[in-house]
């Protein structure tokens, strides 16, 4: 008998034990979400069900935008290379849903095949039938960036007449396929055409529940001046606000993500920054992969069981015998009082509830008679995953990060972005020695030398109550002159030699110009009749030293 209990019991440690955070979702989504689904044929209503492939897939980042707008040269420019399949033109040259992996061997993969390979995840994507089948396809390249990501072309959306041209599929269910499944979707808009035509208005309302993954691009922005571009930034976050009906949009970034010269160059700097911003958002989906995919299966585990709460009444509504046909046509015509009654009886928000008109499509082709009655074993099973299981899997989460730190997307245009002069940041005064022996503030020190001689120096230093009625002219605030002040006062002795004091006025114009301060005075910035004085010092400012900075 006790031998019995010691193995129950070691049973249940391993049960609650997770090898890997995806290991546990794996484990989680079969054995507690995953029979509610097929109760309750979760799969004719919503998506099909997981498989292996969708946890241990790459994170995936999925580009959507009208024809024209630049997303095949996005891909391009990303990788520094083209892939199999690359079509770029004025009008609508992807007429595919290409998915761009890595592989050693340049090759292209149809749909058809692509849908029967039981490595990849796609398999699902054969519900779409045969018209959709002949417009997918799989490319790879041996791209390092791909080592990390994968990333899914997907055809022009029409705009004008066009869109009366009938694709053969559904267009907008495939999104929302992608949509559940992808890391990162990334919305392109031309800066010369913001209208945003009635498709791509479908095409967004199909990624509706998955805002956090959603990134904006204003993309060939070079193609105007400043002015122009003022205003057309204001008119796409004006009708983006129409378009997703919420108070707050996404981030929009804004660039021109090619390898062509720019037209107007007066916002390079601009550039440079959204550009900066947007890799990291795309170099961090490596490393923040579990989370997003413990984030979707809380998503799908909440709509499992507001699925199963409407099927199951439903079903309870029914009449045993006589009239079941009417009865039918009025419950689908009053769903709207139901969800209000589940939400109340259950204390479900609204936006748990999947769409009201799409649900009540779908439901004309089911017989309410077959539905199957509230199973309370089930849903108590996904409430102790949600309070409980998930619950351990997030403290797992943090290590598994810090596991990764170093896995991020490399390669293509993400590479040497920090190691040459053309780098983010290079050249505006912190890191430009790295690429200039020489002291980067004595091209400068003149003008400073000049102010300085004006203070009237004692023995060839100023206070710190004299430097900082010239500090304060530049209206930083105080939190900053200090940051300064502690950089600059190399020698920490209260007070400023020529050197020293152009170096604050360097770095103030560094911060002026947009850029953060060192944490740290980089050993290039260090005066070189400092330099023999730091070798054993650290640049923070010590009060063990003694020294007191002005009060600022």
């Amino acid at each position: 008998m006790y031998s019995f209990l010691r193995r129950n019991e070691q049973r249940r440690k391993e049960a609650d034990t997770f090898i890997s955070v995806n290991e546990g979702l794996k484990r989680l989504y079969k054995s507690k979400i995953l029979p509610l689904e097929e109760h309750y044929l979760f799969k004719d209503f919503h998506s099909p069900p997981l498989e292996d492939a969708d946890f241990d897939a790459k994170p995936m980042v999925l580009l959507v935008g009208q024809y024209s707008t630049g997303k095949t040269t996005f891909i391009k420019y990303l990788l520094e290379q083209s892939f199999p399949g690359i079509r770029i033109g004025p009008e609508p040259t992807t007429d595919k849903f290409i998915i761009v992996m890595h592989g050693e061997q340049e090759t292209v993969t149809p749909g058809n095949a692509l849908v029967v390979d039981p490595k990849k995840h796609f398999r699902p994507l054969s519900k779409f039938g045969g018209a959709f089948l002949n417009r997918l396809q799989c490319s790879t390249v041996n791209s390092p960036v791909l080592d990390s990501i994968t990333i899914i072309d997907t055809p022009g959306i029409l705009s004008g007449e066009k869109q009366r041209v009938d694709r053969g599929y559904d267009f907008t269910g495939v999104l929302e396929w992608f949509a559940e499944r992808v890391d990162r979707i990334i919305l392109l808009f031309d800066a010369h055409k913001l209208d945003i035509s009635d498709e791509f208005r479908r095409s967004i309302e199909a990624l509706r529940g998955h805002d956090d993954k959603i990134r904006i691009v204003l993309n060939k922005a070079d193609m105007v001046d400043q002015q122009q571009l003022m205003r057309i930034y204001g008119a796409l976050m004006w009708s983006l606000g129409k378009v997703f009906n919420t108070p707050e949009v996404s981030r929009v970034y804004i660039g021109s993500f090619w390898d062509e010269r720019l037209r107007y160059d007066g916002n390079r700097k601009l550039f440079e920054a959204e550009e900066q911003d947007l890799f990291s958002d795309l170099q961090s989906l490596p490393r923040n992969a579990a989370l997003r995919k413990l984030n979707d299966l809380i998503k799908r585990a909440r709509l499992a069981k507001v699925h199963a709460y409407i099927i199951s009444a439903l079903k309870r509504e029914m009449p045993t015998l006589l009239g079941k046909t009417n009865k039918k046509k009025e419950l689908i015509k009053h769903l709207s009082n139901i969800y209000t009654s589940i939400s109340k009886e259950h204390s479900i928000a609204e936006g748990d509830f999947p769409l009201l008109s799409e649900m009540q499509e779908k439901l004309l082709d089911h017989d309410f008679t077959k539905f199957n009655a509230l199973n309370k074993r089930l849903i108590d099973a996904v409430d102790k995953m949600l309070n409980e299981d998930i619950a351990r899997l997030m403290a797992q989460i943090p290590q598994e990060q810090l596991n990764k730190e170093e896995s991020s997307v490399k390669g293509g245009a993400f590479e040497n972005t920090q190691e040459s002069p053309f780098g983010f940041g290079r050249g505006e005064g912190i890191d430009e020695g790295a690429f200039d022996p020489n002291w980067v503030v004595a091209k400068e020190k003149p003008k400073y030398d000049e102010i300085f001689q004006n203070l009237h120096p004692q023995d060839g230093k100023v206070s710190g109550a004299v430097a900082k009625q010239e500090l304060i002219k530049s209206k930083l605030p105080n939190s900053v002159l200090s940051k300064v002040w502690r950089l600059a006062d190399v020698d920490h002795d209260g007070s400023l030699d020529s050197d020293e004091f152009a170096l604050a006025m360097h770095l103030i114009n560094v911060k002026l110009g947009g850029h953060e301060l060192p944490a740290e005075l980089p050993a290039h910035l260090i005066p070189p009749s400092k330099r023999n004085d730091q070798t054993s010092s650290t640049n923070g400012w010590s009060q063990s030293d003694g020294d007191v900075p002005p009060e600022y």
